[in-house]
């Protein structure tokens, strides 16, 4: 097939412009979309298959692309197809990927215009999935004048899986594409993410996987488990957690991870011993949202006061500095707590239960204003 060789940088890919029943015939969808009448089938994911196993966690997932969201999205499509006629349907470029490495020969003088190998296997669409449905059954509906259409394309080939998870990530980091929890997943694969950035993604990750965090399994995030088993939302756990790193680190290591995992660790199993009962009961709001996140301001504050270390009786000494909190704990009942709390909003109201477990414990913050009780 025809196709211009495009440079940019260390990168080379090609444009081509694909007609629609050809292109229809060698891509594959791995999410399944309906239209009047009809269905396309997901293409079966193979276990080896990382990038098609991603895209398919994030397009199946709950928070992305749900089922009639997808077909509604596909009839609109659909729909602009039929009725657009001085318009071009599909304008924009449809991204393919393969990890094979395709062969370019060049047309005679023409160095970047030439003749494209196609790969032995199906493209993974990494962007365009709904528009080549709708395609799908506008060429079922209306099939001479699908033959008119040729799809522009640009098509990737022979770089790595995380090379086309970047794209993904790239092409659909906007909040109405996909939620910000699968993104964070991301941070550790893409180029782009700062260190700090990463590295908080390293330990929110250690902290919903590791056989002895408090937090295991009670994140939700990508590929998790049930919603009734969720404290916390990923992004929401991560931005704390970033708000923390970003001021400490530079370093996105395996060894910083580790070391910040711990500490958070440590803290929490302090702050479920002390809560007893109350940890994890839907009867207080403990180990909801906004009361985790502000504990985790409150470990930062012992941190940036240096009771983190040594580290080897750090959850001895903190379990009896976090004593305090098994008295209050009444106050943390879920009946009257807006009461309790009084707030305009969800982030006056981590800000203030920051305020209120510091001072409990005698804390001074981080704003460097006295909480009350003894200083550190």
């Amino acid at each position: 097939m025809i196709a211009t060789r495009i440079r940019q940088k260390d990168a080379t890919f090609y444009f081509v412009a694909f007609p629609a029943e050809d292109l229809l015939q060698r891509v594959r969808f791995i999410t399944r979309f309906y239209g009047e009448g009809g269905s396309i089938a997901p293409a079966p994911v193979e276990a080896h298959d990382e990038v098609a196993q991603f895209i398919a966690q994030i397009e199946r997932s709950e928070r992305a692309f749900q089922r009639q969201l997808a077909r509604a999205k596909v009839k609109a499509i659909k729909n602009f197809y039929e009725t657009a006629v001085t318009q071009p349907p599909i304008p924009g470029t449809v991204l393919l990927f393969t990890t094979e490495r395709l062969q370019f020969q060049p047309l005679g003088e023409l160095a970047d215009v030439g003749d494209l190998q196609q790969p032995l296997e199906k493209y993974l669409i990494i962007d365009g999935q709904h528009r080549l449905a709708a395609l799908h059954f506008y060429a079922q509906a209306h099939p001479e004048e699908a033959r008119t259409i040729h799809v522009p394309c640009v098509i990737f080939d022979g770089q790595s899986e995380d090379f086309a998870a970047e794209m993904f990530v790239i092409i659909n980091s906007t909040p109405t594409r996909i939620n910000k929890s699968h993104l964070v997943d991301l941070y550790e694969r893409v180029s782009w993410a700062t260190p700090d950035r990463r590295l908080a993604a390293m330990v929110v990750d250690r902290l919903y996987r590791e056989s002895d965090s408090p937090l295991r399994y009670r994140i939700n995030r990508l590929g998790g488990r049930s919603h009734k088993d969720k404290w916390i939302l990923q992004a929401e756990l991560f931005n704390e957690v970033h708000r923390w790193l970003r001021q400490r680190s530079d370093h996105a290591t395996a060894a910083e991870a580790d070391r910040y995992y711990r500490v958070l660790r440590d803290f929490f199993k302090a702050a479920q011993a002390v809560w007893g009962e109350a940890w994890g009961n839907d009867g207080f709001m403990v180990t909801r949202p906004v009361t985790l996140k502000a504990m985790v301001r409150v470990c930062a504050d012992l941190v940036a006061a240096g009771e983190d270390q040594p580290e080897e009786d750090r959850l001895a000494r903190w379990v009896e500095r976090l004593q305090p909190w098994a008295e209050v704990k009444r106050e943390f009942r879920v009946d009257g707590s807006y009461q309790r709390f009084p707030a305009k909003g969800q982030v006056e109201r981590v800000s203030l239960l920051h305020r209120e477990l510091a001072r409990y414990v005698g804390l001074r913050n981080r704003s460097g204003r006295n909480n009350g009780g003894r200083s550190v």
